[in-house]
């Protein structure tokens, strides 16, 4: 009973997390992405906003609009 009770209370806290976890706009996270890469100094960049069905190879930097889409990063080419 005792192990019961402490798994469920475990599960509770976890269903809680994912029911309060911040749905971001895609456009607001991109721009939060991009001002850390900016501060880091990184340049020759792109970031996209790209269907998750629809992510191939890319490097996927961000998750947003409640997982349905990814950002992802990909180096300019010169």
């Amino acid at each position: 009973m005792r192990h019961l009770i402490s798994f469920l209370s475990i599960v509770t806290i976890f269903i809680s997390t994912a029911a309060f976890a911040e749905i971001k706009p895609c456009e607001q996270l991109k721009a939060e992405i991009e001002a850390k890469l900016n501060k880091k100094n990184v340049k020759g960049y792109k970031l996209a906003i790209v269907p998750v069905n629809e992510v191939k190879t890319q490097k996927i930097v961000g998750s947003c609009e409640g997982g349905t889409k990814n950002i992802t990063y990909s180096q300019n080419s010169n």
